[in-house]
């Protein structure tokens, strides 16, 4: 295993080792780290936990063909040895040797989407990371590209026009003059393990899915990240020192999709990002939800195993998961077993996941027998918010249009992701008329005691856990 990590900045290689006295840890965020050097300043800290985007930078990937692929991403929740491998690309990076702006600056400047400056870096790189990778955006793909930036100071519509202006170069600009340079560099960076020892904490990235195995097993008690952007917040909000982990964001065999005509298997270290494009045509109500989870920068990292080890109560994709009928494959050294999410989650961040065990992949089947399935999210605003309620129903008729099978799945409402069983009970059988299912929204009192808390009233999440049945007869009538 080797010492040190390495990645492209500035056009050239930088090797940091975290084992001859430095200052630097293995939790030390890209951002902490930005911020120590004297001409990268521009990425700023607002909150520390994803919400603001001030701190906003691009990662660039080698993708298929030897191309790289731009990724914007909160530096503020990433953590330093994450950028093996990798190019980091900051706004002190966008204008070329001429010293002249990038497009997506200019366009800032001309529409006037700037004033206080605080938070204009981190919506300049979000804006990049569009321009790299959308021609003549749509004002959705716009829109998505800075829902996870916060300004208080012009509003979004010159932002909006900015981002129309600027990409219409198909992504062409001094990036793409030094690329084949860049990817010369990305390749010639070995892949091996990474060991890092501090002198409170031990940090490991393996490079395959047998040695995560074997680290799992021989360190169980270390903590598993493959994303960050949850166990990220133990340190920068909580200033935890973690001292045990182990980094699962180099094993490729967790990163890949199987397909058959039966199921679609995702690997569990896939980054949210890829797995809504890799649901969008067949499972909708997956698609949708994951629209609205979090910002594009957090779906650039947040990965589908790691969002589902959290086991949170309010998790937006455990609901329509289940209501998939998705099941979980967990792995050690000795075996593997493939559970269903109903057995997984067992109460408050408590899974069935043994010791020695990781996720290794989730999977779907590809024909849901004409199931109606849809997916809600109830939360104080649309975009980068935690849910107060979230939901996934499926249903499916009999030949007389009675109700064959129901799963009515809430988030928010218990210490876990739960079935409303007496109200599914209730419902089976019965023909799918607006009158039953009026009665039926009572059965919720039954099902939940939900506590109140900032994201809302017991009283309001019961009454929007009803309406929501009721909501879901209104779309399948």
């Amino acid at each position: 295993m080797q010492t040190t990590i390495s990645f492209v900045l500035d056009g050239k290689i930088v090797a940091l080792d975290f084992n001859s006295g430095s200052q630097l840890t293995p939790t030390t965020t890209v951002l902490n780290y930005l911020r120590s050097l004297p001409n990268h300043k521009g990425a700023k800290e607002g909150c520390a936990e994803g919400d603001c985007s001030a701190c906003t930078v691009v990662l660039g990937e080698l993708a298929a063909e030897s191309k790289i692929y731009y990724r914007s991403v909160d530096s503020c929740l990433l953590f330093l040895p994450m950028l093996h491998g990798k190019q980091l690309i900051t706004v002190e990076n966008l204008q070329n040797k001429k010293g002249q702006l990038h497009y997506v600056q200019s366009a800032m400047v001309e529409a006037g989407g700037s004033q206080c400056g605080f938070c204009t870096p981190g919506i300049v790189m979000s804006l990049f990371s569009l321009y790299k990778n959308h021609n003549m955006p749509t004002r959705e793909q716009i829109n998505d590209a800075i829902t996870g930036n916060l300004c208080r100071c012009t509003g979004y519509k010159p932002i909006v026009e900015a981002a129309a202006q600027a990409c219409v170069y198909d992504g062409i600009d001094h990036f793409t003059d030094d690329e084949l340079a860049t990817v010369e560099f990305l390749k010639s960076i070995s892949h091996d393990s990474i060991h890092i020892r501090t002198k409170d904490q031990e940090y490991f990235r393996p490079h395959n899915l047998n040695e995560a195995l074997s680290l799992k097993s021989k360190y169980p008690n270390a903590i598993v990240i493959s994303g960050s952007t949850d166990v990220a917040l133990r340190v920068t909000k909580g200033h935890e020192v973690l001292p045990q982990l182990i980094d699962l964001s180099g094993v490729d065999e967790l990163q890949s999709i199987q397909e058959t005509a039966d199921t679609l298997t995702l690997g569990a270290g896939m980054i949210l990002s890829d797995v809504h494009q890799a649901v969008k045509n067949n499972y909708p109500a997956l698609y949708a939800i994951l629209s609205v989870f979090g910002s594009q920068q957090i779906r650039n990292v947040a990965t589908l195993g790691g969002n589902l080890g959290t086991a949170s109560p309010i998790s937006d994709t455990l609901p329509v998961l289940m209501a998939y009928n998705a099941t979980i494959i967990l792995q050690s050294i000795k075996a593997k077993r493939e559970i269903s999410l109903d057995e997984f989650i067992l109460g408050y961040r408590k899974t069935a996941r043994k010791l020695d065990e990781l996720i290794t992949a989730v999977r779907l089947l590809q024909s849901q027998n004409g199931a109606i399935i849809k997916s809600y999210k109830i939360s104080k605003r649309k975009d980068l918010d935690i849910s107060s309620v979230s939901a996934g129903f499926r249903l499916e008729f009999n030949d007389n249009k009675t109700v064959k099978d129901i799963k009515l799945i809430y988030g928010g409402m218990a210490d876990r992701t739960k079935r409303a069983t007496n109200t599914e009970q209730f419902l089976l059988g019965k023909l799918w008329k607006r009158e039953i299912v009026e009665e039926a929204r009572l059965f919720i009192n039954n099902d939940f005691i939900p506590i109140s808390d900032a994201r809302g009233s017991a009283e309001f999440r019961t009454t929007a856990a009803k309406n929501l049945l009721l909501k879901f007869w209104s779309e399948t009538v």
